[in-house]
């Protein structure tokens, strides 16, 4: 019997939103696979408890995993499979590293142990899941995608806002690429992971007359509200969401 292969979104920083069924799922996978930059691992690896000791860094810095630790303190016996997902737009190089992910994903659906793969936020919206999960689907393997709390619903619930009323539109945009003429749409923008683009997202915004407000590490230890476009700094961390609003008359 061959395993089966969990995307398991996590929310965006609170345990306490995890859902009944992903704390669920979690418990049940043999493996538990999450994500991490370049600069710890260079390719996909496996390690169980004994071995988790070389990669604390590494651990520590997966917010996903340490979200899900929080819920789940028996996690971190289980066998832990590191996955490498650099952040970079070279689509030939990410293409090459997401086949190795998921080759090594496979080596552990035949043994027959399932996998849940770990995600900040929901699985279907930018997540490092997706691009193992499309490989798994093309050979024909058991595939689920577990939805969690996006971070976009729980900043505007931290704010204690509405996104969107009556026939008001809603757009996600990820503000590391050019988003000029989309600040342009109607109604509700939502940027996410804004923290390096902030400054010039910040003089894009400055002469419009929207209102702005934004959760930088949104249900985490060290989160922070900014109310206003003149209360947001120049720099922030990664994990930084800012709601955009057409001002009201």
């Amino acid at each position: 019997m061959k395993g089966k292969f969990y995307g398991v979104g996590v929310g965006s920083g609170d345990p306490e939103l995890l859902t009944i069924k992903a704390l669920r799922v979690m418990k049940e996978c043999e493996v538990i696979a999450i994500a991490l930059s370049k600069e710890y691992i260079e390719k996909p690896i496996i390690i169980n408890f004994d071995e988790q000791a070389e990669y604390e860094a590494a651990l520590q810095d997966c917010v996903a995993y340490q979200i899900a630790l929080e819920a789940i303190p028996e996690l971190k016996e289980k066998e832990l499979l590191l996955l490498p997902m650099p952040m970079i737009k070279d689509m030939q190089k990410l293409k090459l590293i997401h086949e190795a992910d998921a080759i090594k994903v496979i080596e552990n659906l035949k043994k027959g142990k399932s996998v849940a793969f770990i995600t900040l936020g929901d699985p279907t919206v930018y997540s490092t899941v997706l691009y193992v999960h499309k490989h798994l689907q093309d050979k024909n393997y058991e595939t689920h995608l577990i939805p969690g709390v996006p971070s976009f619903c729980s900043a505007a619930a931290r704010l204690n806002i509405g996104l969107v009323e009556n026939r008001e539109e809603l757009h996600i945009l990820p503000a590391s690429y050019e988003i000029e003429q989309e600040l342009r749409l109607s109604g509700t923008k939502i940027l996410m992971k804004t923290g390096k683009q902030l400054a010039k997202v910040k003089q894009l915004l400055k002469n419009e007359n929207y209102q702005v407000e934004m959760v930088e590490n949104c249900g985490m230890k060290n989160e922070k509200i900014y109310r206003t476009i003149d209360d947001i700094p120049e720099t922030t961390g990664y994990y930084s969401l800012m709601i955009i609003k057409e001002a009201k008359e």
